[in-house]
């Protein structure tokens, strides 16, 4: 499985939100420290999940990066949060 459906996959399954948005930007990043040749590398996420209204920005942070899980993490150079 390709890790931008991994990301979206688990991220859906652990927040059901209600807007979820997962960009690939690697090719931004192209030459730069962590770019891996084919991409998966740098990623954006905006979601919307109701259970996140209550938590501070840091709470959220790490409810997200606890759904995707150590292995999936240490795939990825870079992950972009926009969460609420």
């Amino acid at each position: 499985m390709a890790r931008i459906d991994e990301i979206k996959s688990k991220l859906n399954a652990s927040f059901n939100p209600s807007v979820l948005e997962v960009v690939d930007e690697s090719e931004k990043h192209r030459g730069h420290s962590g770019y891996q040749e084919g991409g998966e590398s740098h990623f954006h996420v905006m979601m919307r999940a109701e259970g996140m209204a209550d938590k501070t920005r840091i709470a959220r942070h790490r409810a997200v990066h606890a759904a995707l899980g150590a292995k999936l993490v240490g795939q990825i150079h870079a992950l972009s949060l926009d969460l609420g």
